[in-house]
């Protein structure tokens, strides 16, 4: 199946005839009878249902519509970015996190970054695993996770560890306290995220494991907002890093814990033995100037 195979469809679809299709493609019926008939072979499935006063959709023909439109819209969308930063001399510089590196010095690099005029820059939302993939097929530059991963073609450098804090319902027993892991242990847990994994919640899981510790998670969440909603609602607590906190949410406090040895790792990834281009050394400078920030105390 190629592209001309969809834009054929949609236009047919969008018309529901035949010979008004063919010409606004400026091709004759014929041939384009035939690769409508090609593709419904190739999906295994009627896309229209043909009759004396013309063609209709079938409910599969208007689900493969929808798809093969938002198809087209996103590779006409990246044509023309493409050609965009062509004609601009941009760069194309990408970046991957987890969402929970989101809330302290991420958002300024990418601020500066933007600032530039000779730099596209993308985002992505990308697990950890997920970022080392990217990376390696060259679909991200820089990576900021959590987790450590082996792999020979990227290279790991951790910026800080991050302490560990507990998120809890306001007037909660431990709210102004720095419990321990044992005090912890005691109430349900919320973990995040919940997928996909292995990710933060694995580590998180991990510390009681240590120490010996069993506890009870009531509550699984794939978004930080979730989770602290559910803290809320006091359903449970949570265990998030420190720079969660600059999150306001009402009916959610955040106390330290008793064990300052429990931490979480901020890591950035990158290709391993790649020569860094001018962008890479801009986004190296001012990533190294936010870290000492952070590690100087003068960034929470």
């Amino acid at each position: 199946m190629e592209l001309r195979h969809l834009r054929y469809f949609c236009v047919v679809a969008e018309e529901l005839n035949l010979t008004c299709a063919a010409e606004r493609l400026h091709m004759s019926q014929p041939p384009l009878s035939r690769q409508i008939k090609q593709l419904e072979q190739e999906i295994g499935a009627e896309l229209f249902e043909r009759g004396p006063r013309g063609l209709r959709l079938t409910p599969t023909g208007l689900f493969f519509q929808q798809h093969a439109l938002q198809i087209l819209e996103k590779v006409d969308a990246t044509l023309e970015s493409t050609r965009r930063m062509a004609r601009s001399k941009r760069v194309m510089f990408g970046i991957g996190f987890v969402p929970s590196v989101f809330y302290g010095q991420l958002p300024l690099l990418v601020r500066d970054l933007r600032q530039k005029d000779n730099v596209e820059l993308t985002l992505a939302e990308l697990t950890t695993v997920q970022q080392i993939q990217a990376l390696k097929a060259g679909r991200i530059d820089l990576g900021f996770g959590r987790m450590r991963i082996d792999d020979p073609d990227v290279e790991q450098e951790v910026l800080f560890d991050e302490p560990i804090m507990a998120a809890v319902p306001c007037g909660h027993p431990l709210e102004g306290t720095e419990p321990t892991l044992a005090e912890l242990a005691r109430y349900p847990l919320i973990l995040f995220p919940a997928k996909p994994r292995p990710s933060m919640a694995d580590n998180m899981l991990g510390m009681f494991r240590r120490n010996g510790l069993k506890v009870e998670v009531v509550q699984e969440a794939n978004e930080l907002q979730t989770a602290l909603g559910l803290v809320a609602s006091e359903i449970g607590i949570s265990l998030v890093p420190e720079q969660v906190r600059r999150v306001r949410r009402d009916g959610v406090s955040f106390v330290y814990l008793a064990d300052k040895g429990l931490t979480s790792p901020v890591l950035c990834s990158r290709r391993r033995g790649e020569e860094a281009s001018p962008i890479m050394q801009e986004a190296n400078a001012i990533l190294a100037v936010l870290v000492e920030n952070r590690r100087s105390g003068r960034y929470p």
